[in-house]
């Protein structure tokens, strides 16, 4: 819960009338190490989060601190361009590209707002960041077109927004010991983890304390009900940019798998793997292209699920779904 660690620190901060800098990356383009939506609070004496490392973290980190102590109230604006040719601006780095990253002082005044965010992570909701020159706001929100959005007219004269809380939702059926392993490494990647199973009193998914929603079926046709089509929203508009839906299915058998992608068939999802061997997934699609699945919806279906790393352990398994969901996450 990086976000939280860092709107709980800044809370604490103000709470001791320590005034704290907020560090935001509002816009990045190229290679810059740091990329839209990280920030960093800085203290007088301690600071927590990242917009990018290296050099030209330490540069901001450094310059935040200066203006604590001189007491400075204005936030700004600083571009930074990530090679040595750039004829003003250089951050230090040399891996191209640039990032712009916005200054803003918080004081006591922006606690009830800060407290709201909190509240928000804590509770699993998601709601709007709004920061102009000016203004430091929050508003409860289920919908804007993009996860960030900034407009820029002039440094004294910018909008910056931001969706904060969970952007994409793992669906994780079946609650095995890959299930475990991929729910403690996703865990700390900002996906909302919901775990479905028809096994009571299974250890495995009663001691999984790494995803946000345990649900028992009793049986995975359930799961057409119980999982929502990728571009559905509930007003009826289409889903916002990152509400994506990912899946994994990893039951205890071909028959389980094969009724919970039966139930999840032409749903429109951002990411669906199934876990077997090659020979179990030849007969598996094999047995629903004969019952009319669509070949367009079963190409999509990652099958064996992850990146191949001959991977044999839970732990490995899990690292292979995992780099194969950030990937196609951030294409």
């Amino acid at each position: 819960m990086h976000q939280l660690s860092l709107w709980k620190f800044i809370v604490q901060k103000l709470t001791f009338h320590h005034p704290v800098i907020l560090l935001c990356v509002v816009e990045s383009n190229g290679s810059s190490p740091g990329r839209q939506g990280f920030k960093m609070a800085v203290s007088e004496n301690e600071m927590v989060g990242s917009i990018g490392g290296g050099i030209m973290e330490h540069k901001f980190v450094e310059l935040a601190k200066e203006r604590l102590q001189q007491g400075s109230s204005a936030s700004f604006i600083r571009k930074q361009f990530h090679q040595k040719s750039a004829a003003k601006d250089q951050s230090g780095m040399i891996c191209s590209g640039e990032q712009t990253v916005l200054l803003y002082l918080l004081a006591e005044k922006d606690l009830p707002v800060i407290h709201r965010i909190v509240s928000a992570l804590e509770n699993n909701n998601t709601g709007l960041l709004k920061i102009t020159f000016s203004e430091f706001e929050f508003v409860d929100s289920n919908y804007q077109e993009d996860d960030h959005g900034f407009n820029m007219r002039s440094e004294t004269d910018f909008t910056y927004t931001e969706r904060i809380g969970f952007k994409n939702h793992l669906y994780i059926i079946g609650g095995g010991h890959c299930a475990s392993a991929l729910s403690e490494l996703m865990s700390g990647m900002g996906f909302y983890i919901h775990l479905f199973e028809e096994r009571e009193n299974l250890n495995t998914m009663i001691e999984n304390n790494f995803v946000h929603e345990k649900i028992m079926v009793n049986d995975y046709s359930e799961l057409a009900a119980l999982i929502p089509d990728g571009n559905s929203h509930p007003a009826g508009r289409a889903a916002p940019a990152g509400w994506d839906r990912y899946l994994a299915v990893m039951t205890f058998g071909y028959r389980t798998d094969d009724i919970a992608v039966r139930a999840l068939a032409d749903k429109k999802l951002r990411y669906l793997g199934v876990l077997g061997s090659e020979s179990k997934m030849k007969q598996l699609f094999n047995d629903w292209r004969k019952d009319g699945i669509s070949e367009s919806w079963l190409s999509t279906i990652h099958a064996p699920i992850g990146i191949r790393i001959k991977s044999e352990t839970p732990e490995e398994i899990a690292v292979s779904i995992a780099a194969q969901i950030i990937n196609i996450k951030n294409a």
